[in-house]
């Protein structure tokens, strides 16, 4: 990055969007810092793999350029076939399918739409179904902006100085004056409340899952394909897994393909109601849930590495959409902390890169910090993010049947 002495671009979170914000802003010699609460990028398990969207592979490709994003387009998965096949966990049957061709679809633990014998058509390119774990994605978004990256560093708020801003940390120290701040620190945003006072909410929708991985030759039972396998054997624990199978890699025992387990309300449950759990514990109840399940399928869960299990809480935002608030020029949010969303239609990771390229896109145009950029980004950001949000909620309204309001318990 180009000496400067304009303050830098402030951001809070090192997940994708921040990273690729990042990105945005290094090629176009933008200073800028960021702050995230982890120790270190593999401090945590890193989750489920993302299916790319047109839509997103369009938005990551014009903040990398034609050489980086070659090399982004190198490391994804193509997974052939039409898209979602169902399986009936109990029977192992797989059902015929009829091909339909909505265009969202993204993440590998997306909720079928139309789930009952039916396929989904999502691939994205060349005809293919676009795959990416979220650790690689995140790993190939920080190339070349590691030393701007300050690890440890909590933002829980900020404060607006004279000229700029200062993001304020958990033990209550502060970062250098910044020309602008960017919360991307996902669902638990304490500066998406601060800047929308309180208007930006996340829904606790009593849906829970659980992820795993399994060495990908327990997979050949399925084969090629993305799958939505379904046990609604008992109408009081209904449960579903979602799988992308890749080719060329079911021999091989060192390759690992990640799982999604989903269920409504009340379905799937922890000790304690403690959904932070992540290990052997949260794989016990993996195996538990599904030991009346075909043979073909038990390597799944018999084989999975257990200290990659995790639960996870399906939250989302206000299904009415993003909402206004008050604009402040130098402070705004992207990815889960403007838009938490069910993994319903897969539309979350995309959405959070198209925010990335937008504000990336703004910052960059305008040379840096200026009044009326993040009030453009938002006016913007609210027409296809709010969409993205009801549409999400919607379906997994359907599917599994949960239900929130204003007044819901949020996290």
């Amino acid at each position: 990055m180009a000496a400067s002495t304009r303050k830098p671009i402030l951001i809070s979170g090192a997940g994708i969007a921040s990273l690729l914000l990042a990105q945005s802003l290094h090629r176009a010699s933008i200073p800028f810092q960021i702050f995230e609460r982890d120790a270190s990028v593999s401090f945590r398990g890193q989750g489920y793999r993302l299916r790319l969207s047109e839509e997103g592979l369009d938005a990551i490709e014009s903040v990398l350029g034609p050489e980086q994003f070659q090399n982004f387009w190198d490391t994804c998965g193509k997974t052939g076939g039409s898209g979602f096949s169902a399986v009936d966990a109990i029977t192992g049957e797989k059902a015929s399918a009829r091909p339909e061709s909505p265009k969202d679809g993204n993440r590998e633990d997306v909720i079928d739409e139309k789930p009952k014998g039916r396929t989904n058509n999502l691939a994205s390119r060349d005809g293919k179904i676009i795959g990416i774990s979220r650790g690689n994605m995140r790993k190939l978004f920080m190339f070349g902006c590691e030393s701007y990256i300050q690890w440890s560093h909590h933002v829980t708020g900020y404060e607006l100085t004279g000229s700029g801003v200062r993001a304020v940390f958990a033990d209550g120290s502060k970062s250098v004056e910044g020309d602008m701040l960017i919360g991307g620190e996902g669902i638990h945003s304490k500066v998406a409340k601060q800047v929308s006072q309180g208007m930006l909410k996340v829904y606790d929708t009593g849906a829970r899952g659980i992820h795993g991985q399994s060495p990908s030759t327990a997979f050949k039972g399925l084969g090629e394909g993305v799958w939505r396998i379904v046990d609604n054997s008992n109408p009081d624990r209904r449960v579903f897994l979602m799988t992308n199978v890749r080719p060329g890699e079911m021999d091989d025992p060192n390759v690992q393909f990640g799982w999604t387990m989903g269920g409504p309300p009340g379905s799937i449950k922890a000790p304690n109601d403690d959904y932070s759990i992540i290990g052997k514990p949260a794989a016990e109840i993996a195996k538990a849930l599904t030991a009346n399940w075909h043979a073909s399928l038990k390597p799944l869960f018999d084989e999975m590495v257990e200290s990659e299990a995790a639960f996870w809480k399906i939250t989302c935002s206000t299904p009415s959409g993003v909402p206004e608030w008050q604009n402040d020029p130098r402070v705004t949010v992207i990815g889960d902390a403007a838009h938490s969303m069910t993994p319903a239609g897969g539309i979350g990771a995309n959405t959070a890169v198209r925010d990335s390229a937008l504000l990336g896109r703004l910052i960059t145009e305008a040379g840096g910090y200026k009044n009326g950029v993040t009030a453009a980004y938002e006016k913007e950001m609210r027409v296809y993010g709010s969409e993205a949000v009801k549409t999400s909620y919607r379906i997994a309204h359907g599917n599994m049947g949960i239900s929130i309001d204003e007044n819901s318990k949020t996290v």
